[in-house]
């Protein structure tokens, strides 16, 4: 296979169109066309769908830009390394975050990584769902106790624990009694939680009197004494040492992993492994501490 002209492909794709790719480029726009045909004659496939002002992919196109645009990047970033003499981190990293560590602790990591490798254009977007890293074209994620899947690679970078909380106004309840708490997301009846203290396993009844989307707002609604709230230890640590809140116990395997998770592939880009070994320098051992010390700053 031609590889320039699966490098103009990808190019065209990428920009939706011969004109707009040769604009981007500085290209003749008959070459970038010519090189496309020629690559579709090889192949035997049409991979575009010609008509209108936007150019679409085929479903052949789509698979084919899907798994060589990043192969032909990691080319591109390999032999400008060599070029230079090293692994250089430059180009765009994109990684996706869920909310709860994008507001407590990405915008510092993202600002530190950015003053080191300047030559990086990082570009960070709040997920909790579970986004598609190929099809979204992301680079990197970063997932609570994500789901197995065998076209990803990672590592767990950070561990937390959820523990229940309260302000130290609010009396524990005797017997089965329910209690007030403050929960993330919707419920709408009453429910058991399960937890661990020095003393051994217990449950409590709770009943929601407030529920939010955050778990922000929820430690600051649990500091007013409002209710009782499941919260991780990171996020609360600092309200226990003074405190402000109260621990009652454990949630019952309630044992948080946050990981890294890319692609599998065999070379990992140097921007990708620039990001990791950041992670492994701001949190060293992984632990809730870490985590609580670096989001109290």
């Amino acid at each position: 296979m031609d590889l320039l002209a699966l490098a103009d492909f990808n190019l065209v794709a990428r920009h939706e169109g011969f004109g707009r790719a040769a604009r981007a480029s500085g290209r003749p726009k008959a070459t970038l066309s010519r090189r496309v045909g020629d690559l579709e004659a090889s192949l035997d496939l049409r991979l575009f769908e010609r008509g209108g002002r936007i150019l679409k992919l085929t479903e052949e196109g789509r698979a084919l830009f899907e798994r060589t645009a990043a192969l032909l990047t990691d080319l591109e970033e390999t032999t400008t390394a060599i070029a230079s003499g090293g692994r250089r981190p430059c180009g765009r990293l994109r990684i996706s975050v869920p909310l709860l560590f994008s507001q407590t602790a990405m915008g510092r990591l993202a600002a530190g990584f950015a003053l080191r490798h300047p030559d990086v254009r990082l570009e960070v977007t709040t997920e909790d769902r579970a986004v598609d890293m190929i099809e979204e074209a992301y680079d990197l994620v970063i997932r609570v106790n994500p789901k197995a899947d065998e076209s990803l690679v990672g590592r767990v970078f950070l561990r937390d624990r959820l523990v229940v909380v309260a302000g130290a106004q609010v009396k524990r309840p005797t017997g089965a009694s329910p209690i007030d708490a403050v929960v993330r997301g919707p419920t709408a009846a009453d429910e058991t939680w399960n937890i661990v203290t020095a003393n051994g396993r217990s449950d409590i009844v709770v009943r929601p009197v407030l529920s939010l989307s955050s778990m922000i707002m929820v430690r600051d609604a649990a500091r007013t004494g409002v209710g009782v709230a499941r919260l991780p230890i990171s996020l609360v640590g600092h309200d226990l040492a003074d405190g402000t809140l109260v621990h009652w116990g454990d949630v019952d395997g309630s044992e948080i992993a946050l990981w890294t998770l890319y692609p599998t592939r065999r070379l990992l880009s140097a921007r990708v492994s620039a990001f990791l070994d950041f992670l492994k320098e701001a949190f060293p051992n992984g632990t809730p501490d870490e985590l609580a010390n670096y989001v109290g700053r």
